[in-house]
């Protein structure tokens, strides 16, 4: 199926040269003067080869059929990470290269939809915002304006973030797992 190279998010496969692409990052640019263009990332999943690729953000990419299915998360062993079909209890194993810098977010029951072409995992997506806990933080200077600035914290899956000074250690915190932004404070 045909897509404009502008829509290509991470995660997504794309077929080039009769070979497919996972596709680990795309960002689209919008240059004052010029065409504007669609820089991707991408890993061939044959075998493991890492591709940059550019086009204009209105040219059309073939984005491949491939199983696109919510699974959770069971565990992480020697063979990779373990995850499980919640409607078949079908348990597939994903390797570390396909799961890469999400690691970090991989908690026991957390739900991702990971796709898979002939029955091996290719590519992981992970919930937009996640649930942290905030373990070390620098404390509060007085007289700081709340609004412009951003201390630096550490969360409990060992994540580096930036949140607003009234965020403590042990709070718990929602981010966002494009850029690990701050969203807001859990309501839990």
């Amino acid at each position: 199926m045909k897509v404009i190279a502008s829509s290509l998010r991470k995660g997504n496969v794309v077929e080039m040269d009769g070979k497919l692409y996972a596709v680990l990052k795309a960002e689209n640019f919008h240059p004052g003067k010029g065409t504007p263009t669609t820089s991707v990332d991408m890993r061939r999943i044959s075998d493991g080869v890492k591709v940059s690729e550019r086009w204009r953000t209105t040219e059309m990419v073939e984005k491949a059929t491939v199983d696109e299915r919510e699974y959770d998360f069971l565990y992480e062993d020697g063979e990779g990470y373990h995850f499980m079909e919640p409607a078949t209890y079908d348990q597939i194993t994903v390797t570390a290269d396909v799961v890469g810098e999400d690691k970090v977010f991989l908690s026991e029951g957390i739900k991702v939809y990971l796709r898979t072409f002939e029955g091996v995992a290719i590519a992981i997506e992970l919930p937009q915002k996640v649930v942290v806990e905030i373990t070390e933080t620098e404390p509060v200077v007085k007289g700081q304006t709340a609004s412009s600035s951003y201390k630096p914290a550490i969360c409990s899956n060992g994540l580096r973030v930036l949140v607003p000074p009234h965020i403590g250690a042990g709070v718990r915190v929602v981010i966002n797992t494009e850029d690990y932004s701050y969203v807001e404070r859990a309501k839990d």
